[in-house]
């Protein structure tokens, strides 16, 4: 074990904020990511290495390189490594809310503060997990997240998890990690997310510039409407939601119109995918059990995109300038942050770059 990761694991067992259990599953976890890590110059000079493969790793090199020179992003071993973990996700998060509110629960650790979902790297103990919260009253939702950064404590590998998406879906990841090195708040997620989301859009833009592809370009721009139309729609019925839990009427009221509002946007929802020639990549998050804590887990990451994208708008595009203005806001008190970026342009949310399962 290297002395990096004993001071990381010596912190977790003392902080005493959530149980030696789940920090074992967590360092167990990454570890065996860590070690199933190979160069990916190593794997691309490889004969055996399948040609598909190859062809994305090649992607993914130029993407990496592409971060550090032309966006100003760390230039570090992270995503220099490929491994591939042999199934769908990397992590499963369990978020919850309760019954009548759309404002989910968090749990707090070590380096990141408080967050609002807990990821495990197993789904069966996710689900368990799940399942005890929802014993105690909680609505509960379990999602695959295909990426996750460590912020630079460690060299993060790209992953099969992300790499299966292709490869727009691979440089928008690695964009958006790396960002989160770059500038990181412990404890505010819709800080630190919707910062790399932006990095991750500006990156996407000028990647797609670069690469000179019209083609993969205009069905990014397609994918992006659609996003942000499915995001807006969450949105909205989530407000509604929030309206009718702050009314307090009796329970029973509550649940009967918590039914008919949650029905009417699946109706929407169909309605919307109409407009998309046959799009069905949201059906199977409305299959599914539709509650609170799916929906409240949709809010969490990017409502603050739209602040930054005026702010780097105001920095003219100049990342580097960028990044000290975030940094510097970074060191304000949150109410101070979130006054400030209220300032600076309408939040409305946008989808994080995750497949929830």
């Amino acid at each position: 074990m290297s002395k990096k990761l004993f001071i990381v694991v010596l912190s977790l067992l003392l902080a005493g904020c959530a149980s030696l259990g789940y920090y074992a599953q967590a360092v167990s976890g990454h570890l065996k990511v860590m070690s199933a890590a190979r160069p990916i110059e190593e794997i691309l000079k490889d004969p055996a290495t399948d040609p598909a493969l190859k062809k994305r790793l090649e992607n993914a090199h130029v993407a990496r390189e592409f971060a550090s020179r032309d966006l100003a992003l760390p230039d570090n071993n992270s995503y220099r490594t490929y491994a591939d973990l042999g199934r769908p996700f990397v992590v499963w998060n369990v978020f919850a809310a309760p019954e009548f509110s759309v404002e989910p629960e968090k749990w707090c650790m070590v380096y990141v503060g408080c967050v609002s979902y807990r990821g495990y790297y197993d789904r069966d103990e996710a689900e368990r997990y799940a399942e005890e919260l929802r014993r105690s009253g909680l609505e509960t939702f379990v999602g695959g997240i295909p990426a996750y950064s460590t912020l630079g404590y460690f060299s993060d590998p790209v992953l099969n998890t992300f790499l299966r998406y292709g490869d727009t879906e691979t440089a928008r990841t690695i964009f958006h990690e790396l960002a989160h090195q770059k500038v990181f708040v412990e404890g505010d997620t819709e800080f630190n997310e919707s910062f790399a989301a932006t990095v991750e859009n500006e990156g996407l833009r000028r990647w797609f510039a670069h690469n000179g592809n019209p083609d993969q370009q205009q069905a990014f721009a397609a994918q992006q409407r659609r996003r942000e139309q499915f995001v807006q729609l969450a949105d909205e019925y989530r407000g509604k939601l929030r309206a009718l839990y702050a009314a307090h009427q009796p329970p029973e009221e509550m649940r009967r119109a918590k039914a008919e509002i949650i029905a009417g946007m699946k109706q929407a929802y169909a309605v919307m995918k109409k407009d998309w020639g046959g799009d069905v990549r949201y059906d199977q998050w409305f299959e599914h059990d539709l509650n609170n804590a799916k929906i409240a887990s949709l809010g969490l990451y990017t409502q603050l995109v739209p602040a930054f994208e005026a702010m780097l708008e105001k920095e003219g595009r100049d990342l580097p300038r960028f990044y000290q203005r975030v940094t510097e806001l970074s060191r304000l008190p949150k109410a101070e942050r979130q006054a400030a970026l209220n300032g600076s342009g309408k939040s409305e949310p946008v989808i994080k770059s995750a497949k929830l399962e």
